[in-house]
């Protein structure tokens, strides 16, 4: 039997159930929310013995078909530098990813057999960042499995695509970490006023973070326990959601419902 149910849903606890059914007023809508809020983490939600089991699947049967994936602070940013402050500094980033874009990929037949693409696919998947989002998303959304390890971080950007019609006025990640117990400390750190002052742990296992983006964000380096360099891992499962065309068709997109939550009522489309 697959380790990951065929739907997301099935990983709920009652807490998630009410969200993915837009009855929890706290997390419905949170990203429509005024003043804007970017980024929510929400905890409590998946059912910690059943995201174990889908951890520790990842650790036998993806882990052996991860890729690298390393952007190092490029070192003409130092000392290319002519003028006093003006350094510049690119997205960079340490870590693994396993690439589900192929059904050649080693990681894609992994994903297959412990049920994870299924699940990342489902409509409970994506119903639960249109509720959360509050916005109606299209159906068709990206997906990705990142994979930290000690000393991986991701360092500070915006993820803003502005080439992008379809994304350059925003769009929707949905990450759920699951962290090994080797890890001691995660953080994800945000901008709110124009200055790095908000953090949230992410060594969760279930912990599940959704972000409208852009805005500027960072991981900060993977800590493990002492002596536990070895087994300290935190696996995101991540999807990525473009919003809807403000006009579509009944049935075309993910449709959050239409109830009220804190900050007013929840609009529809972009």
């Amino acid at each position: 039997m697959p380790a990951f149910p065929s739907e997301f849903s099935e990983l709920l606890t009652p807490k998630g159930l009410r969200i993915l059914r837009g009855r929890d007023p706290q997390a419905c809508g949170a990203l429509l929310r005024v003043p804007p809020q970017r980024f929510i983490a929400l905890t409590g939600v998946v059912d910690v013995k059943k995201a174990t089991a889908c951890r520790n699947a990842l650790e036998e049967e993806l882990r052996g078909t991860l890729t690298e994936m390393e952007d190092p602070i490029p070192p003409e940013s130092l000392l290319g530098m002519t003028e006093n402050y003006s350094e510049l500094l690119p997205k960079t980033v340490r870590v693994r990813t396993a690439l589900l874009g192929s059904p050649r990929s080693r990681s894609w037949r992994a994903a297959e057999r412990v049920g994870l693409t299924a699940m990342l696919r489902s409509e409970s998947f994506g119903t639960f960042a249109a509720a959360v989002s509050g916005r109606a998303l299209r159906r068709k959304w990206g997906i990705q499995v990142l994979c930290y390890g000690p000393g991986d971080y991701s360092g500070p950007h915006n993820d803003h695509h502005p080439e992008d019609p379809e994304a350059q006025d925003g769009y929707v990640d949905m990450h759920v970490s699951l962290a090994t117990p080797a890890v001691a400390h995660q953080w994800l750190v945000y901008a709110k006023g124009g200055h790095f002052s908000e953090i949230a742990s992410v060594n969760t296992v279930g912990g599940i973070t959704v972000y409208r983006l852009p805005f500027w964000h960072y991981t900060t380096p993977l800590v493990a326990r002492p002596g536990a360099e070895d087994a300290a891992r935190r696996w995101v499962l991540l999807g990525t959601f473009l919003d809807a065309p403000r006009e579509h068709r009944r049935g075309t997109a993910l449709e959050p419902t239409a109830t009220q939550v804190s900050g007013g009522p929840r609009r529809r489309g972009r």
